[in-house]
């Protein structure tokens, strides 16, 4: 027969020991670290996360490089800007698709100089010093306005083209041909300007140039946003990789929505245009026309010396006028 103590030592360690087991048997997973099924899941949970923590990895280490790309980009545009605000002479006669030389261009101005010298003493019989400054003036002025009329004209040409040759190499890349193969064929059956261009595109890279750095020289040539973009596009690639015929496809949506608005935009102000010239003319019309009936009545203008203030002063006004038209029906897109 146990004794009272005894059998109450016992009950004490009973339940010392129940409580011990249920504590363990609820801490156990946390003080072991998980159990083992957790342990399995958290590694077959971390393998599926491998793949695509490393997709991640590599998406962010691209951005960084394009992010980078676009910086040295930036750069060194704003430094061409800073070392040259304004193309030199010659560099617009290349841009215009003139060959000429310096010499050559002398000898146009002298040409030009000669022809509005004899122009105005044989046709509008001027005195020797009128026609002297007429020829100056038309010897600086026009080959100067010819090569900006052919500058504008060929960049205008190489707008409306450039899309097309986008296409063509988008359709390339995607059918397997390499990059430098679709430039080739744009080359060969584009239109002018965009042939000539990218047969110097061709032409540098022959003679060992990066692929990259040939197209970049294309904004050199051609000063325009659309040409600016593709040569980013080209580089980014070069450097940084990607997928050319998605960003080619979106760069050519892009060139056909910037025309799709210049388009937009031309036809929205015609009308101010329209307004704006006629106003413009209005006073010189109204001056002939009351000339040609009250000749007296407007020659005060001229022949006296308030006509003559007035005069200035009114073509002042009208010239300001002018510009601030301009200026409000000029869209830069």
């Amino acid at each position: 027969m146990l004794s009272p103590a005894t059998v109450q030592l016992a009950v004490i360690l009973l339940a010392v020991f129940s409580v011990g087991g249920v504590a363990v048997a609820a801490l156990y997973p946390r003080l072991s670290g998980g159990s083992k099924s957790d342990k399995r899941l958290e590694s077959i949970a971390a393998k599926q996360r491998k793949p695509t923590d490393r997709i991640g990895l590599d998406e962010n280490r691209r951005k960084r490089s394009v992010e980078d790309t676009l910086k040295e980009l930036d750069a060194a545009q704003k430094a061409k800007l800073r070392k040259s605000q304004k193309p030199t002479l010659l560099v617009r006669m290349r841009q215009a698709g003139l060959l000429w030389s310096m010499k050559t261009y002398s000898l146009v101005c002298v040409g030009a100089g000669f022809v509005s010298f004899a122009l105005a003493m044989l046709v509008m019989q001027l005195g020797l010093v009128p026609a002297l400054g007429f020829g100056l003036s038309g010897g600086i002025l026009l080959p100067h306005f010819f090569v900006n009329f052919k500058r504008k004209k060929r960049l205008k040409k190489f707008t409306n083209e450039f899309p097309n040759a986008v296409d063509v190499i988008v359709r390339g890349v995607k059918a397997g041909l390499p990059l430098i193969d679709c430039l080739k064929v744009i080359a060969a059956e584009a239109q002018e300007p965009v042939k000539s261009e990218f047969q110097q595109i061709i032409e540098d890279q022959t003679l060992g140039m990066p692929l990259g750095e040939a197209v970049a020289r294309l904004p050199e040539r051609i000063p325009l946003a659309e040409a600016n973009f593709f040569a980013i596009v080209i580089v980014i690639q070069s450097k940084s990789g990607g997928s050319l015929s998605e960003a080619l496809g979106n760069l050519s949506k892009v060139l056909r929505d910037r025309k799709k608005m210049g388009a937009k935009i031309r036809a929205m102000s015609a009308e101010a245009k329209s307004s704006a010239g006629i106003i413009a003319a209005l006073p010189v019309v109204v001056a002939v026309l009351v000339y040609l009936t009250s000749p007296d009545y407007i020659l005060l203008l001229f022949q006296t010396t308030t006509g003559n203030i007035v005069l200035a002063i009114c073509g002042i006004w009208m010239f300001m006028g002018i510009m601030v038209m301009r200026k409000m029906i000029n869209f830069d897109f």
